[in-house]
């Protein structure tokens, strides 16, 4: 399990710790003693957003002063545990209300973060002297889960891997959990899964897990788990492989939120779908112009074998819709095209119900963990035409992210209320609280839209 560092229960060597954004600043610098005030002069110090000043005692550091932007921001204090000296403990020193002492436990939580599986930390963050709730402690988890699992390497995080986790996950909160594997997909009809990992050593599978009560609303999480993509036989160049072990991100996240929602005991039967696979090269590696089957009885033409994720996520999207649930979401590190549209730190939604998306859009402004709403302009699927299949899996550039989800929406069940996520689940530089590698984007406002849903 990953562990929350940066926090200490009890402390007698705890130092007093100043929050204050640049007008709070003005007016607690104007009642600290003239000699104080000149020190932090002589520094520039406004307490301007992500800064730091210690302040001089007798003995040493008496305390210090974080600058804050956002008060409603948890990465607004993610700063605070590299940029404090090390091995120092603080005790917050201002009144802050209940929500914003949650911010900045969660601020520091994920701003203590270092991935360190194949290398020692340079250093340990600075610690406070505080008890997380249940809550921010499992969103704190959640979200380094998701670093951690998208971080290691593909040799540590195959789809063997992936179905440990789910099965840590599902041991822990007493949820079942089941493979299907190899041949056994084309056995129990997942076609589509199979074709697509079937070249590699490694066997691709299907994790189910279920958890909850039969009695209550059903939500089904679906995630995208190309444990690395070469691209198949249409392989990528140097500098788009490179990376591709994060091309697990969505089943990263799907497990996290699942882990949260059994953490947090939501009142939902709770399914998870995570098809995983490696997108190989090999002598079995499906091939640009076949035409493959899917759980749903479509036909599809493989026009691009680049194109993977969509098509294993076709057919758990289609035994997603077998559930009969109330929704059903999938993440998914699914186009580059949502990345040239969006950025990096705007995750793409598309959703067939209005109602939900705006839920979540709001969930996002609230937490400052966003998302974007693009269209799903049904006149695009004609770039999905095939001449010998009832649709391609790719095909033109235009519009790449909203076929990718058109795609998609085509092994739903008619009627079926759905949400996709199209996730970065990485940092391509270092930011304060946000390390360069693995990231979770849009996990704490799906939570938050799923306890105002279902709580």
């Amino acid at each position: 399990m990953t562990e929350i560092t940066g926090f200490v229960a009890t402390s007698d060597q705890a130092l007093p710790l100043h929050v204050l954004d640049r007008e709070q600043f003005k007016a607690w610098n104007a009642s600290q003693p003239p000699a104080l005030q000149a020190w932090l002069q002589s520094q520039n110090f406004t307490a301007s957003g992500h800064s730091v000043a210690l302040l001089p005692g007798e003995h040493g550091i008496a305390g210090a002063v974080i600058g804050i932007g956002d008060a409603g921001d948890a990465y607004s204090y993610a700063h605070a545990p590299h940029a404090l000296p090390e091995g120092t403990v603080w005790k917050l020193a201002t009144a802050l209300e209940p929500a914003q002492q949650d911010l900045l436990q969660l601020g520091w939580g994920l701003g203590s973060y270092r991935f360190d599986r194949y290398k020692a930390r340079n250093r340990a963050p600075a610690r406070l002297l505080a008890s997380p709730s249940a809550e921010v402690a499992a969103l704190v988890t959640a979200s380094l889960r998701v670093r951690d699992w998208v971080n290691t390497p593909t040799e540590d995080m195959g789809p063997q891997q992936l179905e440990d986790a789910a099965r840590a996950l599902a041991n822990a909160h007493g949820a079942q959990l089941e493979a299907i594997t190899g041949d056994a997909l084309l056995e129990q009809d997942f076609p589509a899964i199979h074709a697509v990992g079937r070249a590699s050593h490694r066997a691709p599978r299907l994790i189910v897990l279920r958890w909850g009560k039969d009695t209550d609303p059903s939500l089904v999480l679906v995630g995208k788990g190309v444990c690395f993509d070469t691209g198949g036989l249409d392989i990528k160049p140097a500098d788009g492989m490179r990376n591709m072990k994060k091309d697990m991100g969505g089943a990263a996240h799907a497990l996290a939120l699942a882990g949260l929602v059994m953490a947090q005991g939501l009142p939902v039967r709770l399914t998870l779908l995570v098809p995983a696979v490696e997108n190989a090269i090999g002598p079995d590696a499906f091939r640009p112009g076949e035409v493959i089957a899917t759980r749903k009885g479509l036909s599809v033409e493989i026009d691009n074998t680049d194109a993977e994720g969509r098509v294993i996520l076709g057919d758990a999207l289609t035994f997603a819709s077998e559930q009969q649930p109330d929704l059903v979401l999938d993440f998914a590190t699914l186009t580059g095209a949502a990345r040239i549209a969006l950025g990096p730190d705007l995750p793409a939604l598309f959703s067939n119900d209005d109602a939900v998306a705006q839920q979540w859009l709001q969930a996002g402004e609230q937490t400052r963990d966003p998302v974007w709403r693009m269209p799903l302009w049904r006149p695009y699927l004609r770039y999905l035409h095939s001449g010998i299949a009832d649709l391609a899996n790719a095909g033109s550039r235009m519009g790449g992210a909203v076929t990718a989800a058109l795609y998609l929406e085509r092994f739903l069940a008619d009627g079926q209320r759905w949400a996709h996520l199209d996730v970065y689940a990485w940092n391509d530089g270092e930011r304060p609280g946000r390390p360069a590698g693995g990231e979770a984007l849009a996990l704490r406002s799906a939570w938050a839209m799923l306890k105002a849903r279902y709580a």
